[in-house]
């Protein structure tokens, strides 16, 4: 222990928090996202391969070496997705992110939804988030306009061609509209929910989508997170939980702290 304290250097210190960082932004970027499972698959396949190697079981050992001597070529493919949104991210700072967009964002979303619920008109409002929703853009409309409330009642208004589908949307953008949607195989989804509800809930169940149903029955506005439904949501408690899932507390703490300078 004497022999490994005395070992250690001052570049040492940067060096383990320049890489325990670059850890933690990876791991950021890969939660919730199917790249994490497929991360957890590989892990299992490592663990086996020193098993295999530990209790010579040989043929194991010799399938396991061969995969795993691919193993780079293999993550490339696999994650090339996850590894291009992480070189977008290089150079981007997030102590110095700033939300006044996704909030401006939150407020069109929130007041589509409470027009549309108020006209009893359906409604299905995708939020795409980490995991890449490429399968399901491409088979709606492509429309890659600027996200407005106005043009979102216009989507799902009855009389317009695009209103049967989910519109989808990334970074304060309406990418398309039409998109056709997962249904959930869950067998103790109630039987009260819809088309639209079991869509929503069936893309939350593959991805980390955040989904907003509006019931034209009920006139009820829903939102849908990793397979759970939360119902009867109005304009105050939907823009909350919209919050709580795209605004950290820290940037709110940060604008009460300004304004009490001021």
């Amino acid at each position: 222990m004497f022999e490994l304290i005395k070992a250690f250097r001052w570049q040492d210190i940067p060096d383990i928090l320049i890489v325990w960082y670059l850890i933690y932004r990876v791991l950021l970027i890969i939660r919730g996202t199917r790249a994490a499972q497929m991360l957890a698959g590989i892990g299992i396949i490592i663990v086996a391969y020193f098993g295999a190697r530990e209790f010579e079981l040989l043929t194991l050992y010799w399938l396991l070496n061969t995969f795993l001597s691919s193993i780079f070529l293999i993550i490339i493919i696999v994650f090339q997705r996850d590894i291009r949104r992480a070189l977008t991210q290089v150079g981007q700072t997030p102590f110095a992110k700033t939300y006044e967009n996704t909030i401006q964002n939150m407020d069109e979303i929130v007041g589509a939804a409470i027009y549309l619920s108020r006209k009893r008109i359906g409604a299905l409002i995708v939020i795409e988030r980490e995991t890449g929703l490429k399968d399901y853009i491409e088979s709606g409309h492509k429309l890659d306009a600027a996200l407005s409330r106005e043009l979102l009642v216009s989507i799902f208004h009855t009389s317009s061609p695009l209103h049967d589908g989910g519109v989808i949307i990334r970074a304060g953008r309406i990418l398309t509209a039409g998109s056709v949607l997962p249904l959930t195989k869950n067998p103790y989804i109630s039987r009260r929910l819809g088309t639209r509800h079991r869509a929503a809930i069936g893309l939350s169940e593959e991805t980390d989508a955040v989904v907003i149903v509006v019931s034209e029955e009920t006139s009820q506005i829903s939102l849908v997170q990793h397979g759970a439904i939360t119902s009867d949501l109005d304009d105050t408690s939907l823009r909350n939980r919209l919050d709580a899932i795209f605004v950290p507390q820290e940037y709110h703490t940060n604008l009460w702290k300004n304004w009490l300078n001021r």
